[in-house]
This record gives C-alpha cells, sequence and structure tokens, in this order.
C-alpha cells in the first residue's frame, strides 16, 4: 500500500478560514433522539479538535442507517449534532440537508474554527450509487477534503471516492491513519503467537478474512453460532442450534487447512444450552457433543472460557471478531465477557473489530485495556481480507 496522505500534508497553517469537507463515521445507534453510544464520535475528537485548532471551517458530513435514498426523519442526524457539541465543547451548526441550499447556507454561516455537520448523506440516492452529479454537489462545499470515517472505508461511495477525487487537497484523519496502522500490523510481521477468536452467528462475511489470515496464524479460536458450524462439520450433533448446513463443506475444508499448516485450533469442548431463548424453562453445561434433544446452544461451557482465555494469555498479537454466544441476553454473556477479561489481561498487542464486539468490551469494562478497538467492523474484516478499501485507496500519496 501507498503512503497514506496526512493531515500534514494538508498543511494545517494553511488552513485558517478554508472550508474542509470531513466525512465522519455517525452512523451511532439513536434512541428518544439521543446518541446512545458516542464511541465514533469520540473517536473523531482529534482530528475535529486540530481542524478547528487551525482556523479550518468544518463541513462535516456522514450517513445514518440505511433510509433507502429517501428523506426519513428517524435517520436525522441532528442528535449527533447535538452530541457532538456537548463532546468538543462549542456549538455545531446543522443543515437540514447535505446539498441544496440549506447545505450553501449553513457552510456560508461557518466562521474560522467552526463546525456544522450537514444531514444523513443517504436521504440522496446519489450517495451509495457514487454518482457523479452528487459528489460535485458535495466537493463544491469544500476546498480541501478529510476522511476520517474508517467505518465507511469500504464503500465506493460520493462522500468516500466521488468527492475526495475532485478535490486535490484532501487528507486521511487521525483516526483512519490510526485503524490502517494498526491493523496492518496483524498482516506484517505480527509477534507470535498471533491469534484469532472468531464468533458471532455465522462463517458468511468472515470466510475471505479467515482465508487470508490462516496463513499467517499460530492459533484459531471458534465460538459462538459460527462455532456450531464447524463442531457439526466434524460429526456433532448439535439439535436445535444455528448451523449453516450449506457451510459444513467449507468449515471442514478451513480445518484440514489449519492442520495442514500446523495452524492450532480451539473449539467449544463444552456448552451451554437452553430449551427456549425466549422463556427458558431449561438451562444446563454439556458435553459439545451431548446437547439434548430439542435444545440450542446458546454460549461457551466454562471448560471452553478457560481453555480460551489460556490461550489468550499466552498469544502476542490476537484479533477478535464476534461474542461468543448470545451475549445481549444475559446469562448468556457470560463466555463472551469471560474472554472480554481475559483479552484485558493479555499482554500482547490485542485488536477488536465489529459493533457487537466493541459492545460486548464495552459492556465488560475492558475496552480502555485493549491496544486497538476499531469503529470499523465490516471494514476492518475487509482489510484483514486483504482487500483494498475504496475509501483508503482515494488517500494515498499520488
Amino acid at each position: 500500500m501507498s503512503r497514506l496522505l496526512t493531515l500534514e500534508d494538508l498543511d494545517l497553517a494553511q488552513l485558517h478560514g478554508v472550508r474542509v469537507l470531513t466525512r465522519v463515521d455517525f452512523n451511532v445507534p439513536i434512541a428518544d433522539g439521543k446518541v446512545m453510544d458516542d464511541t465514533r464520535l469520540t473517536e473523531v475528537l482529534p482530528t475535529l479538535s486540530e481542524l478547528a485548532a487551525a482556523g479550518a471551517r468544518v463541513v462535516l458530513v456522514a450517513h445514518q442507517g440505511r433510509p433507502k435514498g429517501q428523506p426519513n426523519p428517524k435517520y436525522s442526524l441532528k442528535p449527533a449534532a447535538d452530541r457532538l457539541a456537548e463532546l468538543i465543547g462549542k456549538p455545531v451548526a446543522f443543515a437540514a440537508d447535505c446539498v441544496g441550499e440549506p447545505a450553501a447556507s449553513a457552510v456560508a454561516a461557518l466562521k474560522p474554527g467552526g463546525l456544522c455537520l450537514l444531514e444523513n448523506l443517504r436521504f440522496h440516492p446519489g450517495e451509495e450509487a457514487n454518482d457523479a452529479a452528487f459528489a460535485g454537489e458535495l466537493a463544491r462545499l469544500g476546498e480541501a477534503y478529510v476522511d476520517d470515517a474508517f467505518g465507511a472505508a469500504h464503500r465506493a461511495h460520493a462522500s468516500t471516492v466521488g468527492a475526495a477525487a475532485l478535490l486535490p487537497r484532501r487528507a486521511a484523519g487521525r483516526l483512519l491513519v490510526k485503524e490502517v496502522t494498526a491493523l496492518s500490523r496483524l498482516l506484517g510481521s505480527p509477534e507470535r503467537p498471533f491469534a484469532a477468536l472468531l464468533g458471532g452467528a455465522k462463517i458468511e462475511g468472515k470466510i475471505d478474512t479467515l482465508s487470508n489470515l490462516l496463513p499467517r496464524l499460530d492459533r484459531l479460536m471458534v465460538g459462538g453460532g459460527m462455532a456450531n458450524t464447524f463442531l457439526a462439520a466434524q460429526g456433532k450433533d448439535l439439535q436445535r442450534s444455528l448451523v449453516e448446513t450449506e457451510r459444513l463443506e467449507l468449515a471442514r475444508s478451513i480445518l484440514e487447512q489449519a492442520a495442514e499448516r500446523g495452524v492450532e485450533v480451539l473449539l467449544p469442548t463444552d456448552l451451554v444450552v437452553t430449551d427456549d431463548l425466549e422463556t427458558p424453562q431449561r438451562i444446563e453445561t454439556v458435553a459439545a457433543d451431548a446437547v439434548p434433544a430439542g435444545c440450542l446452544a446458546v454460549d461457551v461451557g466454562p471448560e471452553t472460557r478457560r481453555a480460551f482465555a489460556a490461550a489468550i494469555a499466552t498469544s502476542r498479537t490476537l484479533f477478535w471478531n464476534g461474542p461468543l454466544g448470545v451475549f445481549e441476553k444475559p446469562p448468556f454473556d457470560a463466555g463472551t465477557s469471560a474472554v472480554a477479561q481475559a483479552l484485558a489481561g493479555c499482554q500482547g498487542f490485542t485488536v477488536l473489530g465489529g459493533g457487537e464486539t466493541v459492545a460486548a468490551a464495552h459492556r465488560a469494562g475492558v475496552a480502555e485495556q485493549v491496544s486497538h478497538v476499531s469503529t470499523g467492523g465490516g471494514a476492518s474484516l475487509e482489510f484483514l481480507a486483504g482487500r483494498v478499501l475504496p475509501g483508503v485507496a482515494a488517500l494515498e500519496a499520488p
């Protein structure tokens, strides 16, 4: 990968009064007009503070949810503007649209050092289509471009690729640089033993990441619904548990490749099972090959937690994506929580990726003890799959 352009390339001393179109990732949970998790907002504060301190006129653009190219109040970014103002300690103006007269007026009113957040980019179909005309409208709002939205870097959209190409003065923000630097460590020459812990419901979506990481790994731990498919591939009867039957052959192939490469694979040896997720009458811990009829696996058992914790403790580099059970429904969060605690005690370089994984780390109170918490689940998986992220490629030095 070529060198990423950074804020130093923009020359902060020359930004006074300059309109800087700044792509951020404010796709955050909002309920009753309030931001429920402001992690993505706090992560871009260093970039926004630097730009404002340099006297730039900071024009923020972002998306929220999937409004399907139509304005929808449910997906308004106004709550994000309000929360950002509280976090950064200064007013953040808000425009009712990201293009047209509302955007132009809001930008014209910006003073040096001021910030303005424009309404949801995805209220226009041109954003996701990377429409040239829409990208042009966005680019006209700025004289320079900064992208600090790693969570959207795997999308070739108007705000991440189209507008960037139209503004020669462009750079990656501090968060995007931090993300690329941290994840690149996993693909370069990671300190060994290098371990990956993969969970979540499905193998699908992680196949390419796993294929790219496998030759680099010393050990692979698998939990969650994803582990059920591997266990079923070994001939175990998981009863009513989530199993991707169409991926059984793939799971066998991954296990064979791991064996050929000398990669240690840790699968659950015991499972927490229940008769019903919503109104459980029966919850018990059983061996992975002894799931009772009518039951489904909802978490890894104590024996598996200890084995995973021991492997984590001796790892020098570790990547974790995906919870190990139905962690949003206590008591089925015990396995995920135990692994999160083990990760906090790991002395190596640890990386978390994925919204659910990050949420689990925060819930366990260990996010601050992890080396790097990625703000982009899909983007981090695609980066680790070895793919070129369009939003990153757009910011590489010529």
